[in-house]
C-alpha cells in the first residue's frame, strides 16, 4: 500500500499555516508536538493527550529520516518516515502532520506560531531550544505527558536483548 495520511498530512508547511490561520480565524487555538515517533508507545500517546488537552487543534511535526541520520546516528528508525506520518495521521487526537527535517523544530515553529508548543517531561529539567521563539510572538510552552519512563531507546533494547536470549 502506498503512503496515504489523507487530508492532514502536510508535505509543504505553508499550505498547512494557511489552514491553521483559518482554524484561528475561528478562535481555535493551535497546539504543537514534534518527535520522531519511530515505535509509537504508550508515553507518546500520553504527551499526544496530552497536548491536544491544551487546545482545539493538534499539529504533530515528525522528524524525516534524514533529520533522524542527524539526531540519532547511531540507529536507523526501525519504520521509515513516510510510515510513521501515516501512523500519526491515523491518530483521533492528531489534526495534521507535517515533517520535521530539522534538527529542531524552530522554524517550523516560527512559521506555524502555535498558541502552545509541547515537549515532553524529559524537559523538565533542562532547556527548551523553541522557548526563545514561541515567547517572542506571543505563546507559551507546555510540558506535557506522563514521567519518561517509556522510550523508543528502552524497547529497542529490551527487543536486542532478548534475541541474544533466545
Amino acid at each position: 500500500m502506498k503512503f496515504s495520511a489523507g487530508e492532514k498530512f502536510f508535505l509543504d508547511p505553508y499550505q498547512l499555516r494557511d489552514v491553521l490561520d483559518q482554524h484561528r480565524e475561528r478562535g481555535e487555538k493551535i497546539v504543537f508536538a514534534n518527535g520522531c515517533f519511530e515505535l509509537l508507545h504508550v508515553g507518546h500517546i500520553r504527551y499526544l493527550r496530552g497536548a491536544k488537552a491544551l487546545g482545539q487543534v493538534l499539529v504533530v511535526a515528525v522528524n524525516t529520516d534524514a533529520s533522524m541520520k542527524i539526531i540519532k546516528p547511531e540507529r536507523q528508525p526501525p519504520n521509515p518516515d513516510t510510515e510513521r506520518y501515516e501512523i500519526l495521521a491515523a491518530l483521533e487526537m492528531v489534526d495534521y502532520v507535517v515533517p520535521l527535517s530539522e534538527r529542531t523544530p524552530t522554524d517550523l515553529i516560527g512559521l506555524l506560531r502555535p498558541d502552545v508548543h509541547t515537549k515532553g517531561t524529559d524537559y523538565r529539567d533542562r532547556p527548551i531550544p523553541e522557548s526563545e521563539i514561541v515567547e517572542a510572538y506571543g505563546g507559551r510552552v507546555a510540558l506535557v505527558g506522563d514521567e519518561k519512563n517509556h522510550s523508543t531507546t528502552d524497547i529497542l533494547r529490551k527487543l536486542r536483548s532478548s534475541k541474544l536470549t533466545s
